[in-house]
């Protein structure tokens, strides 16, 4: 197997591995979070229950982190794999 050819299994299970842990952190926040929504109010959140804010608020603001990190980490693992694109 070349270097080259050795790079590309290396970037893909490490791709691979990235989308898998951002699916299930979406998946959390998109479904399980929802689901429990009545057990979680409970608690309280700024003086709102946090179910009601993670349904509102929550959800969304950890969508956008997410994406950002994601992109973030992507980007490291081009670089470090030698698949980066030229800046």
């Amino acid at each position: 197997m070349s270097t080259e050819e050795s790079n590309r299994v290396v970037h893909w299970k490490r791709t691979r591995n990235l989308m898998i842990v951002h699916m299930v952190i979406w998946f959390i926040f998109s479904y399980v979070v929802h689901w429990f929504a009545k057990d979680l109010n409970a608690f309280t959140f700024i003086h709102f229950p946090l179910g009601y804010y993670m349904a509102a608020q929550g959800s969304l603001i950890v969508f956008v982190v997410q994406l950002f990190a994601f992109s973030w980490q992507q980007h490291k693992i081009d670089v470090e794999c030698g698949m980066a694109e030229a800046e």
